[in-house]
């Protein structure tokens, strides 16, 4: 049986990564223009394309920080004004950025993008030491919800966990797993 290549005018997608054939009609198929790859025909006798790291991971990642706002929104629903919504909103504050980390480079190991969200939740809270911060945080409502409203040393210590949190949870988004240290 000859196979045929799949021109990009079939609706292929040239330089995708997929190995895609013709195969001309045997007996009891309709259609003679069914698309395999290599892994074999769906159900429809069509491929599935699948999709490339960069793609997948920018698809599970934005659910993700949806999640994240939602559970953050949650926690101070069901517990205000409680040190537990305080110190669980700065943890999930970095998972969030990680989140966004990925959005933005997907290529990104989930540990390395916790460690970008480490240091931009570290950067945030150090920022709150400068007096000009406060004054902004305290005149505008979005700028008290982005960077805060005063410095507080715990919040470094829940930062951490929140980035220990997002290295785990978000490392099957990325495909990778925690790097482990050699024995």
């Amino acid at each position: 049986m000859a196979e045929e290549p799949v021109s990009a005018g079939d609706g292929a997608a040239p330089g995708r990564g997929v190995t895609a054939v013709r195969a001309p009609a045997g007996p009891g198929e309709r259609d003679s223009a069914a698309v395999r790859d290599a892994a074999g025909p769906t159900a429809r006798g069509t491929a599935a394309v699948p999709l490339r790291g960069g793609a997948r991971t920018r698809l599970l990642a934005a659910p993700a920080a949806l999640a994240t706002i939602a559970l953050a929104l949650s926690v101070r629903a069901l517990w205000p004004a409680t040190d537990f919504a305080k110190y669980a909103g700065d943890a999930l504050y970095t998972v969030l950025l990680a989140c966004l980390c990925l959005l933005l480079a997907p290529a990104l190991a989930a540990r390395r993008a916790a460690a970008v969200a480490l240091a931009l939740s570290w950067a945030v809270e150090l920022v709150q030491l400068w007096p000009y911060v406060a004054g902004l945080s305290a005149r505008h409502t979005l700028a008290r919800y982005a960077i805060g409203s005063t410095f507080n040393a715990p919040d470094l210590l829940w930062y951490v966990v929140g980035a220990a949190l997002s290295a785990a949870v978000l490392a099957p988004l990325t495909g990778r797993a925690p790097a482990r240290e050699p024995r």
